[in-house]
């Protein structure tokens, strides 16, 4: 009973100990190599391929010789059994998932990996090496959104997450038996890109922009709200009279629960100038033809606005930076501000509170007692 080790070029199995192939290929070396198991059961001798982790290949023999020593009847190794691919299938067609609001940029991400590193790999030859080279490879990749420009590594940060967390849901429906990549490596994300913009940026922003996306900015800017809760926004959601917009489960993220959120007074302002259609309920509409109609996007608009207005490195979601941070400034509690903006953590919030060197000017420090100041209190005290 132990380890066996495949050579990847000419597919012999020996010990884990051997370095060198007899076809001269140095397996150890070797990063395709894949693993397997040898054990006996009644006599009759057992094989199992494992893949490309050796750690796996460790954990499944552990089990067999504990189940064989207990005299339990040994039980199929499921992660050798299914494929990357049909873990996809399956997970995609979960009604947890499929409820999602980010169902489609979900499938989208799961989906190049699972095309590039294999859709036919079994789950137990997924290894650390594989993404690490799925991230190098995947890194060089253009970009469909920008031209002359590869993939983002934030964008591969979500991929290989949204990854593991497939596989973690996998292991806890018990469809196999251990995610292989738990530990894998995420790819380090430069955060050097601005987050915030100055009031004098933001009215700047305005000139350079087209009418019908400027009362969006201005919600963006004022409200801690994501742009598909804005763009999307009815009448039937705004309450001006007493100043809230309601927003249902269905229209946040992650479609839990619903989200109050409090009407700024310039919003207020710019709300009641607002044009109204018979056709639509949408608050945000746009001129055609004489007539005012909905929009789903203003990519174009948006683009546009920030090159006039110097503000390439700004992108729409980064007002949720702002307004959050703004209404931290403004000296609202933390609690009542995740309450507005639907954050669920603290963790997460933090992350959209920017801290800026305003903020840092307030620094408070110790005072320390000079000599002086000691000698005074002693002469005090004696008096």
């Amino acid at each position: 009973m132990g380890i066996l080790v495949e050579c990847p070029k000419c597919k012999v199995r020996g010990s884990v100990k051997r370095k060198v192939c007899k076809c001269g290929n140095q397996v150890q070396k070797s990063d395709s190599k894949n693993y397997w198991i040898d054990y006996y059961i009644n006599g009759k001798r057992t094989r199992e391929r494992i893949g490309r982790s050796k750690q796996a290949a460790e954990n499944r023999l552990r089990e067999v010789e504990t189940a064989k020593a207990e005299g339990n009847h040994i039980k199929k190794n499921k992660s050798s059994m299914i494929s990357l691919g049909e873990i996809c299938k399956w997970y995609l067609d979960l009604p947890e998932v499929i409820s999602l609001s980010s169902y489609n940029t979900l499938k989208g991400r799961l989906g190049n990996p699972v095309y590039k590193i294999g859709e036919k790999l079994r789950v137990s030859e997924l290894s650390l090496e594989l993404i690490r080279q799925y991230s190098v490879s995947r890194s060089q990749d253009s970009s469909p959104w920008k031209k002359q420009d590869h993939i983002a590594t934030a964008t591969i940060h979500k991929e290989i997450s949204s990854l593991k967390s497939m596989l973690n849901t996998a292991v806890r429906y018990n469809k196999i038996e251990t995610n292989p990549i738990m530990d894998a490596s995420m790819p380090k994300l430069s955060n050097s890109r601005m987050l915030t913009i100055s009031h004098e940026d933001y009215l700047h922003l305005l000139e350079c922009s087209e009418e019908h996306i400027k009362p969006v900015l201005t919600m963006a800017y004022y409200e801690p709200m994501r742009k598909d809760e804005i763009i999307r926004l009815t009448w039937k959601e705004v309450d001006i009279k007493a100043g809230f917009i309601r927003l249902a489960a269905s229209r946040t993220k992650g479609g839990i629960e619903g989200r109050s959120i409090p009407i700024h007074p310039e919003v207020r302002k710019m709300l009641s100038s607002l044009p109204r259609s018979f056709q639509s309920n949408r608050v945000f509409l746009r001129r055609v033809n004489e007539q005012f109609e909905q929009f789903n996007d203003f990519r174009k608009s948006w683009k546009s606005a920030r090159k006039k207005a110097g503000l390439d490195d700004f992108v729409f979601h980064d007002f949720r930076h702002v307004a959050i941070s703004n209404l931290r400034k403004a000296g609202n509690s933390p609690t009542v501000i995740m309450k507005a903006s639907g954050h669920k953590t603290m963790s997460m919030f933090l992350r959209y509170n920017l801290v800026d060197e305003e903020d840092l000017k307030g620094m408070r420090w110790i005072e320390r007692k000079t000599e002086s100041d000691t000698k005074d209190i002693s002469a005090k005290i004696s008096a």
